[in-house]
């Protein structure tokens, strides 16, 4: 039709969390019942999953009970998607913007969020996870998600990930320098940078995770000079298998072992939830005290902070995604066999 305003969607794909407490059990069952997080045969993947979230509902409910009762990441992520949706608006006045919340495994759901983003009848959609770094067991979950719920108009692109996007980069070094500064700038410290872990088999199936966690560390440190002792380090470990390392408690350790103090910061999370607010905050705040770690600061995840805003604005409205690898940052080496955007391949939504 003449004269009619290009129409783009914003999909801001996210975990979820419970809601309430009795949101908890439902919650876990939905999140263990992915073949994503459990790679067995429904037969067994379901029954399993009903079994670990009845188990684990209670202690869970006590972690959601220190936040009030329910998961602060809805509230959070509503805000950021407000922010960025008054960004692009901004920078294309003439184009009718919406950004829409598809989380995995609680409301707003993804078959939920495709049947609005269809109604809104776009002329295209770009995907963007709120998980900077891309995973089969997070983006690639959510995107295999969408693929099956999407029927609506519109061109539909991916991006993958955005882990060594600058403005990205420069939010976390901006977080990171004013807890620092809040704390006294404190010498001698080390900083950590705590990311959510992984069964160590699922890096070696091909997942780029790892690899991109590591290089934002790197490219954030080298931002922060008065940092020359930073390293790496993985939280939330769960069950048997073997996860990547060092976990966030093995560094806590060696640190209190060392007599140094930390500046802790959430490198994968961008919003406050429970693995901020209860495993960050208070489990390993009174880890931190037992082993005699001081000080123990804990870097605030970005939110809207305005630099995560503009490089999400950038990653929404740029072509570079396709056939470059992850959005502001190198292509994931050929071993990373679970990357959508591998060295020498082109994916197109």
């Amino acid at each position: 039709m003449s004269g009619a305003r290009h129409r783009h969607a914003v999909v801001l794909f996210n975990l979820g969390g419970p809601d309430n407490p009795d949101a908890v059990r439902p919650f876990l069952y939905n999140l263990f019942k992915d073949k994503a997080i459990i790679n067995a045969p429904a037969l067994i993947r379901f029954p399993l999953a009903a079994l670990i979230s009845s188990t684990r509902a209670k202690s869970a409910r006590g972690n959601y009970a220190l936040m009030g009762g329910g998961s602060p990441l809805l509230p959070e992520t509503e805000k950021q998607a407000e922010a960025l949706r008054q960004r692009l608006s901004e920078m294309a006045p003439d184009e009718d913007t919406e950004v829409f919340i598809a989380m995995r495994y609680w409301h707003p759901f993804v078959e939920t969020t495709a049947k609005a983003v269809a109604k809104f009848a776009p002329d295209r959609v770009t995907l963007l996870p709120l998980y900077p770094h891309f995973s089969t067991t997070t983006t690639g979950s959510s995107l295999s998600a969408w693929s099956k719920a999407y029927k609506g108009p519109g061109q539909v692109r991916l991006v993958c990930c955005y882990p060594e996007a600058e403005d990205f980069i420069q939010s976390h070094a901006d977080r990171i320098n004013e807890a620092w500064q809040q704390a006294g700038s404190p010498t001698g410290v080390r900083l950590l940078f705590s990311a959510h872990g992984l069964p160590e088999k699922v890096i070696l199936a091909g997942d780029p995770y790892q690899s991109q966690i590591e290089r934002t560390a790197a490219k954030v440190a080298a931002k922060l000079p008065q940092f020359q002792d930073w390293s790496v380090c993985y939280q939330s470990r769960v069950g048997p298998l073997k996860w990547i390392g060092p976990s966030t408690i093995e560094a806590l350790t060696a640190a209190g072992l060392e007599g140094k103090g930390v500046i802790i910061t959430p490198i994968a999370f961008v919003s406050e939830h429970v693995e901020t607010l209860v495993e960050l905050d208070h489990e390993y705040g009174e880890m931190a005290k037992e082993l005699g770690v001081a000080p123990y600061v804990r870097v605030a995840a970005l939110g809207v902070a305005p630099a995560f805003m503009k490089a999400l604005a950038a990653a929404a409205t740029s072509e570079c995604q396709f056939a470059r690898g992850p959005f502001g940052g190198s292509p994931c080496e050929v071993q990373h066999g679970a990357c959508p955007y591998r060295v020498g391949e082109r994916v197109d939504g």
